[in-house]
């Protein structure tokens, strides 16, 4: 407990958590809520955020997040890769999965074992790819189970997405966020 601003607050760090002998690398200019959980082989880069309740466990393979990537609000990734600029949304699941740079996943979107989601693809929410699956780079990919389609044979606009969900605007707002990141 400390005190500041004559308000008494508890703190914690962000429950990091070794798993034989390793854990958790978070860059210094990561933000990672002290409500998030990570155990492991967990690597978090510059610019990157992980936000309240997600877990992230690297216990049977490392889980890697890239520069300014960012996790949502409880996502699990369970031994998987976010590539840079990925932004994986809230309540989001990835068991074994690799994410290219770029990608969205939506929110409540579950990506299975041994999936790779290639480059600047959009996963929309909701959406289950089953095991085994590796989708294009610039797709768009939807339903239960999942339905690929290339982004450029849909309406989609994929600059006004990456605009629209573009993480440099994550970054800042996890910036902005001083209590939630411990930056005070």
């Amino acid at each position: 407990m400390f005190i500041g601003d004559g308000v008494l607050r508890a703190r914690m760090d962000s429950r990091t958590y070794a798993f034989e002998g390793t854990r958790p690398a978070i860059d210094d200019d990561a933000h990672v809520s002290e409500q998030a959980t990570l155990v492991g082989d967990v690597a978090v880069a510059a610019g990157a955020s992980v936000w309240p309740c997600a877990v992230l466990r690297g216990d049977v393979d490392p889980v890697e997040i890239g520069e300014s990537a960012h996790v949502g609000d409880g996502a699990v990734l369970h031994a998987s890769i976010a590539g840079d600029d990925a932004m994986i949304g809230h309540g989001a699941v990835l068991n074994d999965a690799t994410v290219g740079e770029d990608a969205l996943i939506g929110f409540n979107a579950t990506i299975n074992s041994d999936v790779e989601i290639g480059a600047g693809t959009v996963v929309a929410s909701g959406s289950v790819v089953p095991d085994g699956w590796s989708i294009p780079e610039d797709s768009f990919v939807r339903g239960v189970p999942a339905q690929v389609t290339p982004i450029e044979e849909t309406s989609l606009d994929a600059d006004r997405i990456a605009e629209r969900y573009a993480s440099g605007a994550y970054t800042d707002l996890a910036g902005r966020h001083e209590e939630l990141f411990g930056s005070e």
